[in-house]
Parts: C-alpha cells; sequence; structure tokens
C-alpha cells in the first residue's frame, strides 16, 4: 500500500480508503489509484488486514455428513448469504465422529474465525460449552445445549432448530389414520438432539391413540441408506407384527425400502413408510416417499443471518427459531 500511494501521490488512508470502497474520494484519485493498483498487480494482504480489524471474514461450518442432501441443501444456504455479505466459509465434516468433531472445532478456534455454524453437535452440553466460550459467536443448529457459561465467554447467539416432536406427531397420526397400530421407528444416531426429540413425539403420538408400543420397536442406526437397511431387516425379523416404519431421515427410509423389497414385504401393501426431510430423493424412489418437509435452505439463510448481524455488532437477544415441518404424503403411505 505504501508503494501504491508514493506512486499515485496521495496517502496512505486514501490507498485505504479506495481498497475499501470508502467515500471521500474524488472519482480521478479513485481511478488512478486503481489504475496503480492494476499496474502493480497488488493484492491486499488478508493476513496483514485481519490484524489491523481483529477480523478474519471467515465463518466455520461443522456438519456431520457432507453427503447427505439435507446439509447440502443447508450449506447452499449459508454459503450464498455468507458470500454476498463479503464473509468466507470453512466447510468442516465431522463424519458423524464426536472426537473430530472435537479436532476440528480446536483447528477452526485455532484459525481465528469470526463466528461458527455448529450443525448437529454430538458432543456432550459441558465440553461443547467449554469449547464454544474460546469462539467469538455460535450458533447452534438442530441442537439446544442445557447450561450456562456466563462464568466464561458467552459466545452463543442463538439456535435454529426444527420443531422435531410435531414432526414426529406428524408421521406417527398419519399412519395412525390409516390404521397402523403396530409401529416401529429407525430412530438414527443415539446422541443425536432431533433423534431424541423425535423420539418423544413418536411415543407421546402412540400413547394419546391408546397404543403401548413394544420397547424393540425402536432402533437406533446410522443416518445412512445402509443404516436403515440394516436396521429395517433387523425389525422385520424380529418383530414380523410390524406394518409401518417412522424413519429418522429420508436417507434411512430409502434404506428402509430396499430391506422391504428383499424381503418379501410390499410397500405400502403390506407395509408403510415415512421418511423426514424430504430430500429430491424422496420424490424419485420408487415407491415415491411420504415424508416430513423441512425448509433446508432457509435453516441456513436463518443461521448465518444471524450470525453476522452479531458480528455487525447488531446482535438480538439470544433465543431459538424453530422451524416447522410438514408432511408430504406420497406413495409410501398415501
Amino acid at each position: 500500500m505504501s508503494d501504491v500511494a508514493r506512486k499515485a501521490g496521495v496517502s496512505l488512508m486514501t490507498v485505504s480508503r479506495v481498497i475499501n470502497d470508502k467515500e471521500d474520494v474524488s472519482v480521478e484519485t479513485r481511478l488512478r489509484v486503481l489504475e496503480i493498483i492494476k499496474s502493480m498487480d497488488y493484492r491486499p494482504s488478508a493476513i496483514a488486514r485481519s490484524l489491523a480489524t481483529q477480523q478474519t471474514r471467515t465463518i466455520g461450518l461443522l456438519i456431520p455428513d457432507i453427503s447427505n442432501p439435507f446439509f447440502a441443501d443447508v450449506t447452499l444456504g449459508i454459503e450464498h448469504l455468507a458470500y454476498a455479505q463479503g464473509y468466507h466459509v470453512f466447510l468442516c465434516n465431522t463424519d458423524e465422529d464426536p472426537e473430530r468433531e472435537l479436532m476440528l472445532l480446536q483447528s477452526l478456534e485455532e484459525k481465528q474465525i469470526d463466528g461458527l455454524i455448529l450443525c448437529s453437535s454430538r458432543l456432550a452440553d459441558n465440553l461443547l460449552l467449554d469449547l464454544l466460550a474460546h469462539l467469538p459467536a455460535t450458533v447452534l443448529m438442530h441442537r439446544t445445549i442445557n447450561g450456562s457459561n456466563n462464568d466464561r465467554k458467552n459466545s452463543l447467539v442463538q439456535s435454529v432448530l426444527i420443531d422435531d416432536q410435531t414432526g414426529s406427531r406428524l408421521a406417527i397420526q398419519h399412519l395412525i389414520q390409516r390404521g397402523h397400530h403396530q409401529i416401529g421407528f429407525l430412530a438414527g444416531p443415539a446422541l443425536s438432539y432431533s433423534s431424541v426429540s423425535r423420539k418423544k413425539g413418536y411415543y407421546s403420538s402412540l400413547e394419546s391413540a391408546g397404543i403401548s408400543p413394544d420397547s424393540g420397536w425402536v432402533v437406533n442406526c446410522p443416518p445412512y441408506v445402509h443404516g436403515g437397511y440394516q436396521a429395517a431387516l433387523h425389525l422385520l425379523t424380529e418383530h414380523p407384527e410390524l406394518t409401518a416404519f417412522f424413519c429418522f431421515n429420508d436417507l434411512v427410509a430409502v434404506g428402509a425400502l430396499q430391506a422391504c423389497r428383499e424381503s418379501g414385504r410390499g410397500v405400502p401393501d403390506d407395509l408403510n413408510v415415512v421418511g423426514f426431510d424430504d430430500i429430491p430423493l424422496a420424490d424419485l424412489v420408487s415407491p415415491t416417499l411420504t415424508t416430513c418437509r423441512v425448509p433446508r435452505q432457509k435453516l441456513g439463510t436463518l443461521a448465518v443471518s444471524a450470525l453476522i448481524e452479531h458480528l455487525k455488532d447488531r446482535p438480538g437477544e439470544s433465543q431459538q427459531i424453530v422451524m416447522q415441518p410438514e408432511l408430504i404424503i406420497r406413495q409410501s403411505a398415501p
């Protein structure tokens, strides 16, 4: 910048104003400085700028499964708005591994990110509170924390959630209305906040209908197609009385459809299947999948918007944003 200022015959402050597109610089001076910057092939140093401003213009994003279309859509919503606001996103995939999540959080702290969006954390509350206390600002997605870090730096900005219990109740009530009383739940990861919440909705809906579920009807599983396939095979073998499956997500539901085909159980004639998320695959499989639709990109947009407002020193009250799912009825549970 000093070289540019000297060659242009202006002050260092004027060059800084031109680079940062500030006012109070005449058109003639601005054009002369920009031409010299171009001729010298000058590139501002991000490291030097971050030292001066105490900002890196970077946001960390941790997701549990980069191959899941749900998180791909959430990431799109986050990245589009972040880019428009002049922020770059560091995308990290935890692969559903708490130890990897811990390592990545520590790595992002070392990179001095301005803020963090943490999706579906699998870490215990106390450990997570300790880690977030070292970050400037954090928005949680699909997760809340019990406890307080008031004795430390309070970095928790907001939680963006899906109303999992309502989604679960919509699915179970639909199946009950179709005459199903033996409903299995392929519940996803045991450490998942969403799994715990959807399990509450599952039990409360059955109890409200006067149905006492067998504890063996609920099976935790990895949130992938193969996890759903294995869990469904187990339930079909151990509990042949089941006439319907409610699944943690659409990938698990697709695995359940595969298990039903291999076991000679027709869907929907012999057994109904309901998923969660309404990823594009849900409308492409055969039979098409009844599922709970979640506004995935909007979730990401809300999360990054709350974080950026905080970073701009316009923080609102720390609160929870809760998005409502919608039951989409298709062929697997018409």
